[in-house]
């Protein structure tokens, strides 16, 4: 009688029918990672054995950081003087703090100066960054295990968990596009990061698949801290507050937090239909450890990694160049598409990191000193007016094949070119370097150049015996794997 009635009125009567509330299966995607932590037995040799490497160059990497007061004012205590007992500690410093925020500490140092090892594909990002997170939990238990007379975490724990959080990280990167929705690669550092915290704690399928549902319910980090014109120094602690957040999720979920099965697929309230334009993830291949065994090295040149093969082409031209700079007509440079989108800048450049993401900049330095350091980042360096001079004078376009050969899951290649014309009419060759230095397929070539690399950056902060004794360490893997963590952290305390 009353729709009857409303309808004659012209009252609208249309009833919402309310929502099925029956809790769904978790979604596919968070089971496949957590049956990979919880079940995958890594047997690659060739992993851990890069494992190792990625591990000591991290820690060199954080060293020199520890020259940069816009880095070291975010050390420490959020309350200045705040003791944690048996706490975890941060290479290079006097600092025991919980492992939330001795999680942010590493990560920033590690990934400061933009020289930590790389992954790039259809996102791109630094698997190292999660090591911040990883040593902060494994040092923190291994300490307190030590202390209540029970075995501790061994160095053999972190390898592993480096190589499933590069795994988790690398195969979501490879044909899942987070930059091209507008977010920032370091939500899979949160992810990889929580999964492997949870694992480290003690956490079985359940808790890894909770702890990855909140991950995914999190806001994430937008992208536009990397790119012109707002470039700035949060790219270099994004990842450590990312690997923070990772850690703490992972306490919570160990302390009995629920997940949310539905996280991703969600309809309306979901990661994807809210955060990924309705969009699926696609995975190229199952979790094992590729990633690993393909990971790219930052050697030569701490700038970003769609650079380093221009850097490379513009130091073999450097001596032909440096006596005619006042003869240059233009530069040519061919690169890949996602170095247009990233890296490519015209324009003031207005901090240090607005410079080493900036391919003109970085072929610029090296153009004319012949090698590429962090110093060159700096305002004294930039205020060279010849960098900007020959900057104004790049042509940069994109090389096609370039670009098909990047995502190509056979050669992954990361491909620059460099030719340089002259006033009177004549050029310099074309340059070409298409796999940079750090690359798999250079790593005969590369390895003693990493090794040489550590013992540079550990020279800053310890002295020679200590270095000697540190990369003795490095060079034997078995008693690496062997020696508890605590103990590996206390020989990088100075």
């Amino acid at each position: 009688m009353q729709v009857h009635c409303a309808r004659k009125l012209g009252i609208d009567m249309t009833f919402a029918s309310a929502d099925t509330n029956i809790r769904p299966a978790p979604d596919r995607e968070m089971v496949e990672i957590a049956d990979y932590v919880a079940d995958c037995v890594i047997g690659s040799d060739e992993a851990f054995e890069t494992a190792r490497l990625c591990l000591m160059d991290s820690l060199g990497c954080a060293m020199p950081a520890l020259d940069y007061p816009d880095c070291t004012r975010h050390l420490g205590p959020v309350v200045p003087g705040t003791i944690v007992p048996l706490g975890a500690r941060v290479p290079g410093t006097l600092l025991e703090l919980d492992p939330v925020k001795a999680a942010f500490d590493i990560g920033i140092l590690i990934r400061w100066l933009d020289y930590n090892d790389t992954w790039l594909a259809a996102e791109w990002g630094h698997p190292s960054d999660n090591l911040g997170g990883i040593l902060a939990v494994a040092d923190y238990l291994s300490r307190h295990k030590a202390a209540a007379g029970v075995p501790p975490l061994l160095m053999v724990d972190v390898l592993n968990a480096m190589i499933k959080a590069y795994e988790i990280q690398g195969v979501l990167a490879l044909e899942n596009s987070f930059n091209r929705v507008g977010l920032d690669h370091v939500l899979l550092v949160k992810l990889a990061t929580a999964a492997m915290a949870t694992s480290l704690l003690g956490g079985g399928k359940e808790q890894l698949i909770n702890v990855l549902s909140q991950v995914w319910l999190d806001g994430q980090s937008l992208r536009a801290y990397r790119h012109s014109p707002n470039t700035g120094p949060r790219k270099s602690w994004a990842a450590g507050d990312a690997g923070s957040r990772g850690v703490w999720l992972a306490f919570m979920t160990m302390r009995g937090e629920p997940g949310y099965p539905g996280a991703l697929t969600a309809r309306t309230w979901g990661f994807y239909d809210v955060s990924y334009d309705g969009g699926l993830f696609r995975l190229q291949q199952p979790y094992g450890s590729y990633v690993m065994e393909n990971i790219l090295f930052k050697i030569c040149f701490p700038a970003e990694f769609h650079a380093q093969t221009a850097a490379e082409c513009a130091m073999k031209l450097h001596g032909r160049v440096r006596g005619r700079l006042d003869d240059i007509e233009k530069i040519v440079l061919a690169t890949q598409e996602p170095a247009l989108r990233i890296i490519s800048k015209t324009g003031p450049l207005h901090n240090h990191a607005d410079r080493d993401h900036c391919l003109q900049y970085i072929v610029a330095a090296v153009l004319l000193h012949g090698t590429l350091t962090a110093a060159h980042y700096s305002d004294a360096a930039a205020a060279d007016p010849r960098i900007d001079v020959l900057r104004g004078k790049m042509e940069v376009t994109e090389d096609r094949r370039y670009s098909r050969e990047y995502l190509d899951p056979h050669k992954r290649s990361i491909a620059n070119a460099v030719q340089i014309f002259f006033r009177d009419g004549s050029c310099t060759e074309r340059v070409e370097v298409e796999y940079p230095l750090g690359h798999r397929l250079r790593r005969s070539e590369g390895i003693p150049l990493l090794f040489r690399k550590f013992r540079e950056n550990m020279s800053i902060c310890f002295p020679e015996r200590r270095t000697d004794a540190i990369l003795e360490l490095m060079n034997d893997r078995r008693r690496l794997e062997a020696l508890p963590v605590h103990e590996f952290m206390e020989l990088f305390i100075p």
